[in-house]
């Protein structure tokens, strides 16, 4: 029998999160926003960082897509928070949240998010996962993106059984519940899991 992890994803609509409670109460991982376009930082991120750090949970953290700015700015400004909260260490993921279009059409928006992960996998040294709903990359938005794990938001299915949408064949991370908190799974260990973030050089 596969091992699951739990985990959580939180933003700056949490507030101050505790992080200790969370990895007591069983959460082997989550991840947090660090920032959304171009210029916009998560004022709760630095000390999320360090929180989840803390609690020695794996530590992920995700940038929410805006495909209507440049990707390339958008990713040095997301590895710049990055650093600035301390940067990552072995086995830290992160991911790309696509959820909307910002009125580009699908092939802009699969454009954007694949610039933007190049981008990421070659100035951080890790390949990012993506984090989108069925509906939307149905809708062509994920195209060339099958190489990158998928972090699936699927709340209406059971835990651990998402649709999986094309370009993928399986998921990674299933979000399975979105209230009062965002919650995860991730089928293996925590080995397992770090196996797909960060490796020093």
């Amino acid at each position: 029998m596969k091992r699951l992890l739990h985990g959580i994803d939180v933003s700056n609509w949490q507030g101050s999160v505790d992080w200790a409670g969370h990895a007591e109460a069983g959460v082997s991982f989550a991840f947090a926003k660090a920032t959304e376009g171009g210029d916009w930082t998560d004022r709760w991120f630095a000390r999320n960082w360090s929180g989840m750090r803390e609690s020695w949970l794996v530590c992920g953290a995700y940038h929410f897509a805006r495909p209507k700015g440049d990707p390339i700015e958008h990713a040095r400004h997301f590895l710049a928070v990055l650093r600035s909260a301390g940067g990552l260490r072995r086995g830290d993921l992160v991911a790309l949240d696509l959820e909307t279009g910002d009125g580009q059409r699908p092939e802009q928006v699969a454009r954007y998010a694949r610039r933007w992960c190049h981008h990421v996998e070659r100035h951080a040294g890790l390949r990012p996962f993506i984090y989108t709903f069925h509906w939307f990359a149905r809708s062509g938005n994920c195209a060339g993106l099958a190489d990158y794990p998928l972090w699936i938001a699927s709340p209406e299915r059971p835990r651990g059984e998402p649709l999986v949408p094309p370009p993928w064949r399986d998921w990674t991370i299933h979000q399975y519940a979105s209230s009062p908190l965002d919650r995860n799974l991730f089928h293996g260990t925590r080995q397992d899991l770090t196996r797909l973030g960060f490796h020093p050089r």
